[in-house]
């Protein structure tokens, strides 16, 4: 029998109610209580459900230097159309524009760290194929 299974991404950070809420306006959601006193989940439509745990040695990660491992991420789909806006947004809210590359113009994901420095994507989403296309 197969046991009925939910996951999580956790995020550790020193203020987890503060990284909770810049989530929340970033992904129109919702913050929560979390299972304990030093956890907080971001819970929204869309499938949006993201936890936030205190821990009080934290040190932000130091992605992107090449010498350091990227672990994990959170990569957040728009719109081609709204990623301008998307990056605006961000940054508003306290996200830390990253660049890993060189690359000059427009790129269709762009890098950024959270207000703890976890790195975050915003990327476009892909092109709905044409009807009676062929996946792949």
């Amino acid at each position: 029998m197969t046991v009925a299974k939910t996951s999580v991404l956790v995020l550790d950070c020193a203020e987890p109610e503060a990284l909770a809420l810049f989530y929340a306006h970033l992904l129109g959601a919702e913050v929560r209580s979390g299972p304990g006193s030093d956890m907080v989940e971001v819970v929204g439509g869309a499938g949006v459900h993201l936890a936030v745990c205190r821990d009080r040695g934290y040190a932000p990660p130091s992605w992107p230097r090449p010498e350091d491992s990227l672990q994990a991420h959170l990569r957040i789909m728009v719109a081609a159309e709204d990623l301008d806006e998307a990056e605006r947004e961000a940054v508003s809210l306290g996200a830390r524009p990253v660049s890993a590359d060189a690359e000059d113009g427009p790129r269709a994901a762009r890098l950024f760290s959270d207000p703890a420095g976890h790195s975050f994507t915003i990327a476009a989403t892909a092109p709905a194929p044409a009807p009676g296309a062929i996946g792949v």
